[in-house]
């Protein structure tokens, strides 16, 4: 009898070590990617905000290639986190806002067209809006994993970025002969915005983080239809405002690193690696580097999809480096994802998010 019950009490004893190894590899030790961002990395946010802008994104041609019907990228197909949760083995980080039951032990994405850090317009979800919602989401994984689980979750998990376009968009077309001393203080705002958000992902349990930097952003089709006189060349001052801001990045994730133990961060050379496939597609693949596959008029720099919308479009987006006036296709997206995933230190760094993810 003593032997059965020392045998049941060993057994017992067993399943619980097993259930806590369990729990341990099935969430502390997993990986985890959450989305920040504006149109270029979302996931379809914006079909379930009730705003009076339209969201042609919801709209074909948008998302013809890949899932054969719109989704809400702003894109014939996938966007750059749907590369990275892919080569991470994560499910596609899912829309915040997404109606329905939600599972975001492996990630969740925040990303809303139109959003801005300090810029704001009636819509999308704002930076700071999305930093309110991390918060409820590290809620729910306490309640669900409980407080050490979830905190070993957010420590290990990703943290992706793509924000600021919007606000240098709205600064040029709002103030195009904004002062150099106007200029360097809008950006330090920004800057100086993003990094608070920054701080409180770190309080909040995160450690690495992940940014693509701004792009060209008087490169992109939409400028070249508003300016006729620019021809195949770039608006020089939106270009400018993005270099600015690239710098003040690199410096203030630098600085950050120093101060805040574990903090750890990787940023992508965006702005270069489009610009490079946009003046020499033949080198990675493409074909064309200036005009959308989507749209009207010159460059078809406008009115790509909605509706009652028409557009023209092109017959294979493998080829273009553009889908619409602002927003790069699928094939361009793999590329610039596998840059972000495992690019070399002058491309993506002072790490890649391969080994962002690799770090404890």
């Amino acid at each position: 009898m003593a032997t059965t019950v020392i045998s049941s009490s060993v057994s017992f004893t067993f399943f619980l070590i097993l259930c806590a190894s369990l729990a341990t590899c099935c969430y502390g030790e997993h990986k985890a990617l959450f989305v920040f961002g504006d149109s270029l990395f979302d996931p379809g946010n914006n079909n379930y905000i009730n705003s009076s802008m339209p969201n042609t994104a919801a709209h074909w041609p948008y998302g013809e290639t890949f899932f054969k019907h719109p989704t809400g990228r702003i894109c014939d197909g996938r966007v750059v986190p749907d590369f990275i949760a892919e080569f991470a083995k994560l499910p596609y980080a899912p829309p915040y806002l997404q109606p329905g039951t939600h599972n975001w032990t492996t990630g969740v994405n925040f990303a809303s067209g139109g959003a801005g850090v300090v810029y704001q317009s009636p819509g999308p979800i704002i930076l700071r809006t999305q930093l309110s919602y991390f918060k409820k989401v590290k809620g729910f994984l306490k309640r669900k994993l409980g407080d050490a689980e979830a905190n070993k979750l957010l420590k290990k998990a990703v943290y992706l970025f793509s924000i600021g376009g919007n606000d240098y968009f709205t600064l040029y077309r709002q103030n195009p002969n904004a002062s150099e001393s106007y200029r360097r203080e809008y950006v330090r705002t920004v800057i100086g915005n993003l990094t608070s958000v920054l701080k409180e992902i770190y309080e909040l349990g995160g450690r690495k983080i992940a940014f693509q930097n701004a792009g060209p952003l008087g490169c992109v089709p939409s400028m070249k239809g508003m300016d006729p006189k620019l021809g195949d060349g770039c608006a020089e001052e939106p270009c400018t405002l993005a270099q600015m801001h690239n710098a003040a990045l690199a410096k203030s994730l630098k600085k950050l690193s120093e101060r805040l133990p574990g903090f750890k961060y990787s940023i992508f050379d965006y702005y270069n690696s489009l610009l490079d496939r946009e003046n020499n597609p033949s080198k990675y693949g493409l074909k064309v580097g200036k005009s959308a596959c989507c749209g009207t008029g010159p460059y078809r720099a406008s009115n790509c999809g909605g509706r009652n919308g028409t557009y023209e479009l092109c017959s294979n987006p493998n080829e273009y480096v553009w889908f619409d006036a602002a927003h790069t296709t699928e094939a361009t997206n793999l590329q610039l994802a596998q840059l972000i995933w495992t690019g070399p230190p002058h491309v993506t760094g002072p790490i890649n998010v391969k080994q962002l993810f690799k770090l404890d």
